[in-house]
């Protein structure tokens, strides 16, 4: 009995031992299973990218005129209204033209009294045209005294004086009177282009004074073809250029993208508040009359756009790509004929970059963690093109539906079940003593 307790306390002893062996066994198991990192991933697609640079922007029409007067006196009538159409050529506006006809008339009394006092000097030349030829005759014959013939000369020399100095006034009045023809004229206001009556700045019965600036009557544009003032940035106006596609929305509808290109950006800048400001114009085709005077636009310069291209989450992109740990460790060591063959497809993929660098010469070489086969997140070489805030274009180096790693989620324990490659289940029973 005695020995019999002995032993039995040797078999509990040894059953302690191995419970304690298999429970550090077991812990350490789970540590090393848990450290398996997971990823939040994105699959390449294929999509359209655009780069652009945005200017606020309002809507004034292409082509536009201020009608005023060129005379004074009070706005009879106006035949529009604002909205209108008009054509070029078309009655708009009558001022009070008394004045004005009045003076024509005084002007054309006063030209006739001249064309009479040319007839009659006419007729004083004639005459003494004549007595100046009857004085040479009795001279040559010796018939009248020298003083005498020399008096009729200088009388017909002041006939012709007297009628060129007639002729000079009728010329001077006749221009008068065209003048004051042309001021009667302008008391009627035509339209100088065709488009749309888009303001009246005068009403019926309103007295114009345009003694001293022309007083504005209304205002016609063509609204078929409007522009878009954009006020571009300092540090971006460098990047627009004339012919540069654009497109815009509008405040009212941010849905409709208008196609546009730049017509030209001014060489002046505008400073609003410290802000250096250049005005791009952008001219837009407007047949239906949806666009408006004044409308707030946003403005979008395109710089670079593709189609049909390989995109990414531009927060795919890594800065100093690393291997995790977790796959060098869990990675295999190559025997020496799969390192040499490791080498020569290495070598084979630095030529197909440097053919695409040749190809894409503005591209740049960027870096990607690309998930692999066996689940693990291994560092791919890219040529990264076109890039906005969201998205980035891969010209080469991925294809669509590679998986690339956005950011580590979290460190979750990995079942055994899901283990593979190398972490091959452990064999079940109590660990080695």
């Amino acid at each position: 009995m005695r020995v019999f307790g002995k032993r039995s306390r040797w078999i509990i002893a040894i059953i302690v031992v191995l419970a304690a062996g298999g429970a550090v066994w077991f812990a350490k198991s789970n540590l090393a299973n848990s450290t398996t990192p997971t990823y939040e991933t994105s699959a390449a697609r294929t999509g359209d990218i655009e780069v652009t640079i945005s200017a606020a922007g309002t809507l004034v029409p292409k082509e536009m005129v201020e009608v005023g007067a060129q005379v004074s006196g009070q706005l009879e009538e106006l035949f529009v209204d604002v909205g209108d159409e008009v054509e070029k050529g078309q009655l708009l506006a009558q001022i009070d033209a008394t004045i004005a006809q009045n003076t024509v008339e005084a002007q054309q009394a006063q030209l006739n009294s001249l064309y009479a006092s040319k007839r009659q000097q006419a007729a004083s030349l004639k005459l003494a045209r004549a007595e100046s030829e009857r004085a040479h005759m009795l001279f040559e014959a010796d018939a009248i005294a020298r003083a005498d013939y020399e008096a009729t000369v200088s009388e017909l020399e002041i006939a012709e004086g007297k009628l060129d100095a007639i002729n000079a006034q009728i010329a001077q009045q006749t221009s008068s009177l065209r003048a004051d023809e042309a001021n009667l004229e302008f008391t009627k206001i035509y339209a100088p282009m065709a488009g749309t009556v888009v303001s009246l700045s005068a009403s019926e019965g309103q007295t114009l004074n345009a003694n001293q600036t022309a007083p504005v009557i209304m205002t016609i544009a063509d609204l078929g073809i409007m522009t878009v003032e954009a006020d571009v940035s300092e540090a971006d106006v460098l990047r627009v250029s004339k012919g540069q596609q654009a497109w815009f929305t509008t405040l009212g509808d941010s849905d409709h993208k208008w196609q546009t290109e730049v017509r030209q950006v001014l060489p002046t800048p505008e400073v609003v508040n410290d802000v250096v400001l250049y005005k791009a114009l952008l001219d837009i085709e407007n047949p239906d009359g949806i666009l408006r005077s004044d409308m707030t636009a946003q403005v979008f310069f395109i710089l670079g756009q593709a189609e049909d291209a390989v995109l990414i989450p531009v927060t795919a992109l890594q800065s100093r790509p690393e291997r995790p740990e977790s796959a060098q460790a869990r990675r295999p060591a190559q025997p020496e004929r799969g390192a040499a063959q490791g080498d020569r497809v290495g070598d084979g993929r630095g030529q197909a970059i440097r053919e695409a660098r040749a190809q894409y010469p503005d591209a740049e070489m960027g870096m990607v963690l690309k998930m692999d086969a066996n689940g693990e997140a291994v560092p791919q070489p890219v040529l990264v093109g076109l890039q906005t805030r969201t998205s980035a274009e891969i010209l080469f180096g991925l294809s669509e539906g590679d998986e690339v790693v956005t950011g580590q989620v979290s460190i979750r324990p990995k079942q055994a079940t899901e283990r593979a490659g190398n972490d091959r289940p452990r064999p079940m029973g109590p660990p080695p003593v």
